[in-house]
């Protein structure tokens, strides 16, 4: 990756769309006096305003609407990042595992695969929580059980092609074993597609809880959350606007802002660039 890639547009508009909610979730709990869950009903339903105190107005139970996006910000990335980490690593141990050793134990691994990926993952995370019941950890776990299938795809298929190079055939012959071939050759280059992925599934699993808390399946309900908003909002469309508005738009650019890191980084990443083969 050369210095210029940093100019490019997809990672200038990503990084700015991603740094305004990484700085409302900081801001929110520093900057701005209310509490998220503190109900003034005297405030309830005031539009935004500078002069009032509530930036981006309050809900129908007067609660700030600004400290609630920061809420759900955190909470959003919280999520996010958790999924991503323990689906990543347990999709690359997986796949590496199975596209090095081959043979029986791979064609059952892949078995397991094709019986995850059968499941809607939407339905399938509904089936979880509605089983486990409502907490951070049960979703955490519900977003995993389906995003960790991707990284080990494509885990598998390097593996596959890095256990046949020089490198590997040479730390075999030296009596490397198969956990210090996996830990020092084939791992380590399954970063930078792992890398790419993580971006989009980051931005899928902000989707997906967002679409669990809307129907009311997601965290707690007095754990605030962009999806349940949108969720208190609707009743209130065509006179408060702003309650659904501003936790819609959070989700808009923390979205588009990771699609567009992950698009950038696929480019980055992407070996025909270095080829000239594009």
């Amino acid at each position: 990756m050369n210095r210029n890639a940093f100019l490019d547009t997809k990672f200038i508009t990503g990084a700015f769309c991603l740094g305004i909610m990484l700085f409302a979730a900081v801001a929110g709990s520093i900057f701005n006096p209310y509490q998220p869950g503190v109900q003034e009903l005297l405030d309830s339903l005031d539009p935004p305003s500078l002069t009032s105190g509530h930036l981006l107005g309050t809900d129908h139970l007067g609660r700030d609407i600004f400290a609630r996006v920061a809420a759900g910000a955190r909470v959003s990335l919280l999520i996010a990042t958790s999924v991503v980490l323990i689906s990543g690593v347990a999709g690359m141990l997986v796949g590496a595992m199975s596209g090095y050793l081959g043979g029986l134990r791979d064609v059952v691994i892949q078995k397991i695969v094709e019986t995850f990926w059968a499941f809607p993952p939407i339905l399938l995370a509904i089936a979880v929580l509605a089983f486990f019941g409502q907490s951070l950890a049960n979703l955490i776990l519900a977003l995993v059980l389906q995003r960790w299938i991707p990284y080990c795809r494509v885990a598998r298929a390097e593996a596959l092609v890095l256990r046949s190079k020089d490198f590997v055939a040479a730390a075999r012959i030296m009596g490397g074993g198969t956990g210090w071939i996996l830990r020092h050759h084939i791992l380590p280059n399954l970063w930078s597609s792992s890398i790419v992925i993580a971006t989009f599934s980051m931005a899928t699993a902000i989707l997906a809880e967002a679409s669990l808390s809307f129907l009311g399946l997601g965290v707690p309900p007095e754990i605030p959350t962009w999806g349940g908003m949108l969720a208190e909002g609707r009743s209130y469309v065509t006179e408060a606007w702003w309650i659904a508005v501003f936790p819609g738009l959070s989700i808009f650019l923390t979205v588009l802002g990771l699609n567009l890191l992950g698009d950038w980084l696929h480019d980055a990443y992407d070996p025909k660039k270095d080829l000239n083969l594009r």
